[in-house]
């Protein structure tokens, strides 16, 4: 007991001394330095790969897309007030490239009225460098991660209940332009709602975030990343789930349903009628020449 006394009674004397402020101050500048060295090269190497992969995508934009965006991504005005060769770029957002870029319809082939979906010209790495780039532009929606637009995580239940939820959303806010199963159709002035049907997850998330061509725009506002993920989840499930009523013609509704009633149905009517009309006449001229 003495001796922790003494011992004590030591550390609390030497604790008040001139030099204990002096260790003190340099342990913590030794702790520090020591994290600062562990830590510092991570966050510099990764400033600086993304520094790079915006280079990289500055290349690629003015090799492939400046033509019609402008070399700043500030967009190319045309002689006709309110129209231009290629919309401003900035504040579009990393999203808004995947999507174009990731689906083919950019860089595009020639102008139209509406952008169409084709074979992918860059790789990925490409993809993601444009991307980068534009984003640095200005602030916009970035790509959205896999959990973003996946059920992953949810149990039986809650798939259920994701996928009857996304249901009532898509028929709710979907179904005039691309149809009720998703089929698409077409749209005034030469555009048209393109096919989901196999479409990736991502881009579908995408194309609700950003609103690409005559698409409306359903931010987070509109819709929770969570509703957009729902909408997926109906989009998938109807890829699963058989086809009851027999020919689908397409899923195009009353148009696709209306021309088979019309031609098929009526004309089958019409052309029986005539068929059955021909030869009761045949039938009566036999009977009078015998």
């Amino acid at each position: 007991m003495r001796l922790l006394n003494r011992t004590a009674g030591r550390l609390s004397r030497h604790r008040r001394g001139p030099l204990a402020g002096i260790v003190v101050l340099l342990l913590g500048l030794l702790v520090s330095g020591s994290l600062y060295t562990a830590l510092a090269p991570a966050q510099a190497d990764s400033q600086a790969s993304q520094t790079d992969q915006v280079a990289e995508g500055k290349k690629l934009f003015l090799a492939s897309c400046a033509f019609c965006h402008g070399k700043n991504g500030e967009g190319i005005p045309t002689v006709r007030e309110g129209y231009q060769v290629g919309p401003s770029l900035v504040g579009v957002g990393a999203a808004a490239v995947d999507f174009q870029v990731g689906t083919g319809r950019m860089p595009m082939a020639q102008p139209g009225q509406q952008a169409q979906d084709k074979p992918v010209v860059f790789s990925q790495d490409e993809i993601d460098a444009l991307a980068a780039y534009v984003a640095s532009l200005g602030p916009g929606p970035a790509v959205p991660n896999e959990s973003d637009y996946t059920l992953e995580g949810l149990s039986e239940e809650e798939r259920e209940e994701a996928i009857s939820r996304g249901g009532q959303i898509f028929l709710t806010n979907c179904t005039a332009c691309h149809n009720f199963n998703g089929a698409g159709g077409a749209m005034p002035r030469g555009g048209y709602a393109p096919s989901l049907h196999g479409v990736e997850g991502k881009y579908i998330f995408e194309a609700l975030l950003t609103g690409p061509q005559q698409m409306p725009n359903f931010s987070n506002g509109n819709l929770s990343p969570e509703e957009k993920r729902d909408v997926i989840a109906y989009l998938d499930s109807l890829q699963e789930t058989p086809e009851y009523a027999g020919f689908t013609l397409g899923g195009l509704g009353p148009v696709s349903e209306g021309l088979f009633g019309w031609l098929v149905g009526i004309g089958g009517l019409v052309g029986g009628a005539v068929w059955i009309a021909s030869h009761t006449t045949r039938s009566k001229k036999n009977k009078v020449e015998a």
